[in-house]
Order: C-alpha cells, then structure tokens, then sequence
C-alpha cells in the first residue's frame, strides 16, 4: 500500500443519508442476531468510509493548507461534517436498542455501545448550526497558526521554524527567537480573541441547547469520561498542584545553576544546560531508519509495524512552507492503517515524533481488530499513556540517536515530563473557569489564565515581555481552541506512563512489555479505568496514587550529577 496513492471520494450526503437510513431501518426491525449483525457489518463499512475520507481530507490540507483542492474539501468537511455525523443517530439509537446485544457483542466492544449513548446526549439537528460554525472557527485559527512568517535574523521563518532557536545555547539569540515568536500572538492578539470569544459563545449555546449547566459539564458526556467524574479530577488536580509543583521549582532551581544565572527568564526554561540541549545526531532520513532499527529490536510486533509505516509512506515528518504547525497520529479506517504528521526542525522533539506518535500509530495497528474504526483508539486519556509510555520504552536506544548527548537528553526528557504535569493541569482548569464563566471578556480570560499559571508555573518569569504577563500564552495551545478539555488527558497518561517508566528504567520488569502489548491490542475495546486493570497499573485518581512514582523520579533525577551534563 502506498499512501501518497490512497483516493480520496468526497462523500454524497443524501446518499450516505439513504445507506445509513435503509440499513438502520433493517437492524431495527432485524428478527434475529444473524440478520443484526450482517445490516451492523455494511453500518460499520459505510461509517468506517465516511470517517476515512474526512480524515484523508484533513491530513492532505494539514501537509499543504496552500493545496486549493484539500482547502475546499476541508470547509466542505467543515459545513456538512454536522450532518454526516447527524445522520448516525438513528444508526446509533438502532444498536443500542437492538434486541440482539449478545449477537452485536462481536462486533460493537461494550465501550462502543456507551459512547454511543453519549454521543446521543449531545446530538440534536438543531445544533448543526453552531458545530458548523465552531468548524470554521477551528479552521480559522488553525490557518492563522499555519499563516506565520516571522523574519528573525534576516530569515523567514514559520512558528514551528522557530523552535531550534527559542531553545538556541546563545542567550541573546533564544532571547530573541522568543520575542519574535511571541510577537506573532501579540500582533494578532485581537484576532484570536475574538476566534476564541465566538468559540466560547458558541459552544456555550452548543450545551445550553442540549440541557446542560455549561460546556464544561458537557465536556464529560463528547469526551466518552465512562468511569471518573469531577470529584475524581478535582482530587487529581490537587495531587499535582501540592506535589508535583515543589518538585518542579527544585529541579527549576537546579537548571538555573546549571546554566550559571541566578534566576531563569521565560526564554531560558526550554534549554537544560549552558551548551545547548542534546539534539539527535543525523539527517531526518538516518533517524527514521535508526528508529527501524530500534523497533525491530524492540520487540517482534514493533518491526513490522514500522516497517509498514516507512514503506507504505504513512510518515510526513518535514516541517515546509505551508505546512500546518504540531504532530498527530491518526487511523485510517478505510486502509487499516495508521498515519504520522510532524514538523521536524532538529531538536529532540524528532525523536519525540518517532516514539510519541509511533507509540499511538503502534497502538492502533494492533487493535485494528476492531470493526468500527471510532474504537481502534481508546478514549483520549487512555490513548496517550501508549504514546507517552513508548518514549519512555524507547530509553535503551536512545544512545542511537543522541550518541554522547544521551545522558542529556534522558534527564531532561524525564525532568520535562514532570513539568510538564503542572502545565497541563493549568490549561485544563483554565478552560473550566472559561466555560463555566462563558460571559467573561477577552482580556478577564487573559488575567485567569495569568492567575492560574502563577498557581501551577510560579517559576514563570515574564518580566521582560508584558504580553506574556497579561496572560497571551494560552493562544499558542492549538488544543484551547481546536479540542476543547482535552489537554488534562495527556496529564494522566503521564502519570500513568510513568508507572511503565518505574517498571521498565527501576524495576526492571519483565512482565512489563506483555502489559503494554495486552493494552494497545485491547485499545478501545476498554476503558481508561479497565486498561490500567489489564496493564496491573494503579488509577491516578487517588489520594496518594502519586506517591511511589514521584519519590522514584525524585531520586532518579537526584541520582544525576547534572552538573557535568
């Protein structure tokens, strides 16, 4: 299979509406499990080759936002996507209903029945209005994203251009790598408020229509939370806030003196030490085929399985003019087959890409056992722990591709993991605060946010640029804006990844592997909660869950004479 050759359909509307109506109507009136399941088969087909060409779409507007074609079928997917997704809901309504549960297990995982009837919650054609225009709104900023061209030092570069040189050894130059990136957002300041104003607005209708308080209320219905509730994130929260903070203004203090100042400025936390953070050794090409190598040792399911990534051109790794910003895995339903999008520019985060997005890619080649393709991946938070854990997995062979920076790169990758906790958590409660107080004006948002981030990111000094004391960083996580409340799962697949770090890096388990394995095969075939089970891996919800894991990063990384790094 090549992926550059995969056809792409724009779908008929009124013809997928007739498909989807006929046999809806045969598995509802089906007078025995025999004739349910044949009518659930063609269903999942149709369904799995409408989803598969939106994502298509998606994909080849996202490698090149200046491709004419793929912009018209993008703000078509953006107009009518409403009411394909609409037009499952008598599908949806007909197998939960069905009388023939027992028959339709085959094919539908219990997980999938439960989302269903979530998805029932939040769907009503009354609301296609707002998701239509929440879809422009997406696009629009995700465009805006892709539009930058920041001249810094005589080039012109695009945001994600300018990573290498935000994290550059020469203070002056990070310095002003950062400023130039930041001005992008304070030029535009105005037009992300009101992109994200007229989102809130909204999605606020959007929960308001369907008979919810807010939309942060709703957020636990179309985020598919099966079985953990507020209380649950609240007490996870707090853990964070009181025990991962202190831990994290340590090892801040500790970065400060490595690079030899007394107090780190914004534009210093991206760097770890005075000589540059470690950076992959070799062409992007040399470290797609080190990561083959590394896979085929890994174990006997990971070798293949990059090699159908490589050789099937399922991998757009180059970050190029046009090219929209951010990485992704996704599964395509159509070609059983999972594909990679990323914007290499020559630091760490490469290598990042070929574990963390391989890590989801792995998961979903696995557990493409699954008939209906919205269940190949878990729920969010349980997808991220196989792409977080895969980094960690990855430990061994990370010599290959940072040669003598190893030792760098692995501190700073288990020290940036735990900050990154604190910050995740912040964007989560920012969005709380947003959406359950919809009618605050743009520059309130900006002063919560600010609030907040002093709370959770009290080592962030932004005394040199007062659009980042307002409170502008928020503009620059794609996820505020395009996937709203997600952001808090990649918190807990942290946490939980972690745990695969203790097994793999501490204890040296040799059961851990099958673990992993048992969980991607079951993917959403479970839930977060019966996962962890599967994995013999604690919940994070727990007062106290934290603590072995914390107390062994803390010594792992006291271990380190991170002065000599």
């Amino acid at each position: 299979m090549d992926f550059t050759t995969v056809k792409y359909t724009r779908p008929d509307l009124e013809e997928f509406k007739t498909k989807m109506h006929k046999l809806s109507v045969q598995l509802a009136g089906a007078q025995n499990g025999f004739v349910a399941k044949v009518a659930a088969t063609e269903l999942v087909a149709l369904v799995n080759n409408m989803n598969s060409q939106a994502m298509l779409a998606t994909i080849r507007n996202s490698i090149d936002t200046n491709d004419a074609f793929y912009k018209a079928e993008v703000d078509f997917w953006d107009e009518y996507g409403p009411q394909f997704d609409d037009a499952l809901t008598e599908y949806q309504q007909a197998v939960v209903s069905s009388a023939y549960q027992d028959d339709l297990a085959s094919i539908y995982p219990h997980t999938w029945i439960a989302g269903a009837q979530d998805a029932l919650r939040v769907k009503d054609p009354k609301i296609i209005p707002l998701q239509q225009q929440n879809n422009r709104l997406i696009t629009e900023y995700q465009t805006l994203i892709a539009s930058a061209q920041i001249d810094f030092q005589g080039q012109t570069y695009t945001l994600a251009q300018l990573g290498p040189l935000m994290s550059d050894q020469d203070r002056d130059v990070r310095r002003g790598a950062n400023a130039a990136y930041w001005s992008f957002f304070a030029q535009h300041e105005a037009t992300f408020d009101r992109i994200y104003d007229d989102m809130v607005h909204v999605r606020t209708k959007i929960a308001r229509e369907l008979g919810f308080k807010d939309y942060a209320e709703m957020s636990y219905v179309f985020m598919d939370r099966f079985d953990y509730d507020e209380d649950m994130v609240s007490t996870y929260r707090n853990e964070v806030r009181q025990k991962v903070v202190p831990l994290v203004r340590e090892q801040r203090a500790k970065q400060a003196k490595r690079l030899g100042l007394t107090k780190l400025a914004y534009y210093d936390l991206s760097i770890q030490f005075k000589d540059g953070n470690a950076k992959p050794q070799g062409t992007p090409e040399e470290l797609v085929e080190t990561a083959r190598q590394m896979y085929h040792e890994m174990s006997a399911e990971t070798g293949p399985f990059f090699d159908h990534m490589v050789d099937s051109h399922l991998l757009d790794l180059l970050a190029k003019k046009g090219k929209m910003s951010g990485g992704y895995a996704e599964y395509i339903p159509s070609i059983e087959s999972p594909f990679i999008f990323a914007n290499f520019n020559g630091t760490s985060g490469d290598v990042d890409v070929l574990t963390h997005e391989a890590g989801h890619a792995f998961q979903t080649f696995v557990a493409r056992w699954i008939q209906p393709g919205e269940v190949v991946f878990p729920t969010n938070e349980a997808a991220e722990i196989f792409s977080m854990s895969m980094e960690f997995i990855a430990y061994p062979w990370m010599q290959n591709f940072f040669k003598d920076q190893t030792a760098k790169y692995k501190y700073a990758h288990l020290q940036d993991a735990l900050e990154f906790l604190p910050y995740g958590i912040l964007v989560d409660h920012f969005q709380h605060e947003v959406y359950t107080h919809p009618d605050m004006t743009p520059a309130e948002r900006k002063a919560c946010w600010r609030r907040l981030e002093k709370q959770y990111n009290p080592d962030k000094d932004y005394s040199e640029n007062a659009d980042l004391d307002r409170g502008i960083y928020w503009m620059r996580q794609g996820h505020i804006f395009e996937v709203p409340f997600y952001y808090i799962d990649y918190t807990i697949a942290q946490v939980v990844a972690y745990q695969f770090w203790k097994r793999f890096e501490v204890d040296h388990d040799q059961t851990a592997w099958n673990d992993y394995l048992s969980m991607a095969k079951a993917g959403g075939s479970q839930s977060l909660l019966e996962l962890l089970k599967t994995g013999h891996l604690q919940s994070p919800f727990a007062a106290g869950a934290l603590d072995d894991t914390l107390a062994a990063i803390h010594t792992a990384l006291a271990a380190v004479d991170d002065s000599k790094l």
